[in-house]
């Protein structure tokens, strides 16, 4: 037996030994490639570092829109209204939610981002100093229906999906924080915010009610001892976030869902005047040290819609002045900047110079929430007895109501307004309309939608018909039911100083409006009206 085991030991060691140098020879190939793969990390992580940095050595001088950035609030123009209130609501001892209103352009994302700095430095803000500021455009921050990425309130990356990592790969799921926990002791600016999908609005309300963003996932085990104690702290208590929202948006406060609106305090930032977007483009002027003329001024007041386009006016202009080699701003360089641009020059109410006949000054509210002077005419003609007619013109014909689960069309309400109008003067005043042939006209090239311009209507066909003059300086909103009497109506006080800057005297506003709000203004008239017979008192010269 020892001899066979002697005869075929050798034969044995021989297969020991070649089993031993192929496995040594698979480890040490194994441990070459992964110091080649790490070498070659190494090396690609050096080139990607070289880029970064030499990417990052070059600057480009800071654009104008920039420097013009309002760094106090002194420098946000035409808001001291709108920043005192919204201290009120920021740097006391409870700050509450914010909804800012107004048209782009007005200073509201630079006075959001500056309330923060002033609560944190106010002793009796909740804010400690370095508190975030977190900034989400609800334009961009898109809404995944399977709920893999939501920028703003966090999602779970769950084992299945490609790069879970480590973790990934041992079945545990991991909670990636959004926008609402990175806010967490600050302050979370959403802009146009009416924007946001209604399901992501509806988890953030319940974030603000809760302070917390509460994650799910179906391969959460609460048992797995395999999954780390921090994971098992999220999904059972929640992300932290417990923080401030302030959101900015240029609709009206109506087309925001009432759920939001009752959870935040509502301020309103007002559209920039001449005055203001003249004191901004001064400033921007002063920013890249050019020399810039009155007249010039005047011209970018006359096209600037608001702040933003003056700045933007101002650095196209400086660079056209800079190629031709000129030290200022001329207005035929103003306006090849105007033309190339489309500019359209600021719609602006000219109040006709003396009292006219079926002529009326309305008065209305635009999208951003912005007043505006109206212009509401009419003109009449002898018709054979009962066969006359009406033509309504400028107005929106019809409107789209509901949903897209559920919608319908109705004929428009500035239509259903006219109608009601006409039953009034046929009715209460016995005009006998279907004696003329009738057309009630809104000139401007805006098409009117709403029934506040019922008084307005009904004063320019009362005027027509009966060939009396209508004052020139009185302006009017409201609207009319068929008994005759003058209900409420939103947005009275946009409206007065629409009609404060066009130099109207005095205003009719309905008496309901008039007894909610406390009106009070020096340089104009505020009167009260309760039925087309108030209106037409005052009205009539």
């Amino acid at each position: 037996m020892s001899e066979v085991f002697y005869e075929y030991g050798w034969v044995l060691y021989l297969l020991q030994l070649f089993f031993m140098l192929v496995v040594g020879i698979y480890f040490w190939n194994l441990l070459k490639n992964q110091q080649t793969k790490k070498v070659s990390v190494y090396r690609e992580s050096d080139k990607e570092s070289l880029k970064l940095r030499q990417m990052r050595s070059i600057c480009l001088s800071e654009p104008l829109s920039s420097l013009s950035r309002p760094a106090a609030f002194d420098d946000v123009v035409g808001q001291q209204e709108g920043i005192e209130l919204l201290k009120a609501a920021i740097c006391g001892p409870n700050p509450q939610h914010v909804i800012l209103y107004g048209a782009p352009g007005i200073g509201k994302t630079a006075a959001a981002r500056l309330v923060l700095q002033e609560a944190c430095n106010s002793g009796q803000s909740p804010f400690k100093h370095g508190a975030a500021f977190v900034e989400v455009d609800a334009t961009i921050c898109r809404w995944d229906e399977r709920n893999i990425a939501d920028p703003l309130l966090g999602s779970v990356h769950d084992p299945i999906y490609q790069g879970a990592g480590a973790m990934g790969n041992a079945g545990i799921p991991q909670p990636k924080p959004g926008a609402c926990t990175r806010a967490h002791g600050g302050i979370l600016f959403i802009d146009e915010i009416g924007e946001l999908h209604p399901l992501q609005l509806n988890k953030l309300l319940k974030v603000l009610e809760d302070r917390r963003v509460i994650l799910e996932s179906s391969y959460y085990n609460e048992y797995d001892r395999n999954t780390p104690g921090h994971i098992h702290d999220i999904f059972k208590n929640g992300l932290p976030a417990d923080f401030r929202l302030i959101g900015a948006t240029t609709r009206m406060p109506q087309e925001l869902p009432p759920a939001l609106r009752s959870r935040c305090m509502e301020i309103y930032f007002k559209p920039l005047n001449k005055e203001h977007i003249k004191e901004i483009a001064r400033r921007a002027v002063a920013k890249i040290d050019y020399a810039l003329s009155d007249e010039v001024l005047e011209e970018i007041c006359r096209f600037a819609g608001n702040g933003r386009e003056a700045v933007n006016m101002v650095q196209l202009a400086a660079g056209i002045a800079q190629i031709e080699e000129r030290g200022e701003i001329t207005r035929d360089i103003l306006q090849k900047v105007i033309n190339n641009g489309r500019y359209s020059p600021r719609p602006e109410y000219v109040l006709k110079p003396a009292p006219q006949v079926g002529t009326v000054n309305g008065l209305a509210v635009s999208g951003a929430g912005e007043g505006m002077m109206l212009e509401v005419e009419a003109v009449v003609q002898p018709a054979a007895k009962g066969q006359g007619s009406y033509k309504l013109s400028g107005v929106i014909e019809e409107e789209q109501m509901g949903g897209s689960d559920h919608s319908y069309r109705r004929k428009s309400m500035a239509r259903s307004a006219a109608d009601a109008v006409l039953t009034v003067l046929n009715h209460h005043l016995d005009l006998s309309l279907k004696d003329y042939d009738l057309h009630l006209n809104f000139p401007g090239g805006m098409p009117v939608d709403g029934p506040s311009a019922g008084i307005a209507m009904a004063a320019a066909v009362y005027s027509a018909v009966k060939g009396c003059r209508v004052d020139h300086l009185l302006a009017m909103t409201g609207e009319l039911t068929v008994h005759g009497q003058v209900k409420a109506v939103g947005g009275v006080i946009n409206k007065i100083e629409a009609a404060r800057r066009a130099g109207i005297r005095r205003v009719l506003i309905p008496a309901e409006n008039y007894g909610q709000m406390e009106l009070n203004y020096s340089e104009i008239e505020i009167c009260p009206v309760r039925d087309i017979d108030d209106v037409l008192k005052y009205a009539l010269v």
